[in-house]
């Protein structure tokens, strides 16, 4: 008896530990502290070697270097920091229609048969005969409508650190974003890989430009609490067959 005491005590915490966080307070935010994207940032990788420039060279503005007026200041290093811009609106519409029919007679009648039918009809009850000895009707008809009608819109923007530099120059990204209503959290999450020249001067690369990209944009708190069922549903909806 302890031990299923013990159990339904663990169930029971399991099924509240992801509401705790949130019970008479707001969800609180992740800590950006010990992230993957901070690691990028402390360690951003072994720095090209380059020669040391001269004073002259310092001094010009037409210097080819990142901090120069004219220079390239797009992402390319491990730790960089990019802007994802995110404007899904996307549209489908699917209908299909079938319809099949099938009908088919067969009949077959022997009234003269050696004088076996008038021998035959003496025997059977009043009102039935012989003459047709095998007669068959069949016909089917099937038909099936399904249609699919999908709008999404979704227009985010979240900026991306690049946490690696594949060895044939692709950016693997990752970017997360939270914002706090009141008692929500609203939670934005991309990951995926660019290439280094799709970046825009602006230090921009919209999300259809992200191979393998992971788009992810949901919440968590006590509408998002309302709005699903309670584990132990979950788990009934999962295993029962009917």
């Amino acid at each position: 008896m302890s031990k299923q005491i013990v159990c339904l005590g663990l169930a029971l915490g399991l099924a509240a530990c992801g509401r705790g966080d949130h019970i008479g307070k707001p969800p609180s935010f992740t800590p950006n502290t010990e992230s993957p994207e901070q690691a990028a940032m402390l360690l951003p990788g072994l720095p090209e070697t380059v020669e040391p420039r001269r004073k002259a060279d310092q001094a010009s503005l037409w210097a080819a270097g990142r901090q120069s007026l004219l220079g390239d200041r797009r992402a390319m290093q491990r730790g960089d920091i990019l802007t994802v811009v995110i404007e899904i609106d996307d549209e489908a519409q699917i209908s299909n229609s079938t319809s099949r029919s099938r009908s088919g007679t067969e009949s077959l009648g022997v009234p003269q048969l050696l004088g076996l039918p008038q021998r035959l009809d003496k025997k059977l009850p009043t009102g039935a005969t012989s003459a047709e000895a095998v007669s068959i009707n069949s016909s089917s008809k099937s038909g099936g409508d399904g249609s699919v009608s999908r709008r999404e819109e979704l227009t985010l923007r979240v900026a991306a650190t690049i946490m690696q530099v594949l060895p044939n120059g692709v950016l693997s990204i990752q970017g997360s974003q939270e914002v706090r209503v009141n008692f929500e959290m609203r939670e934005l999450l991309v990951t995926g890989y660019v290439r280094p020249e799709d970046i825009s001067r602006q230090n921009e690369i919209t999300y259809d430009k992200i191979a393998s990209a992971r788009i992810s944009y949901g919440g968590r708190g006590q509408i998002t609490d309302m709005q699903q069922p309670r584990l132990g549903q979950q788990v009934l909806d999962a295993i029962l067959p009917f």
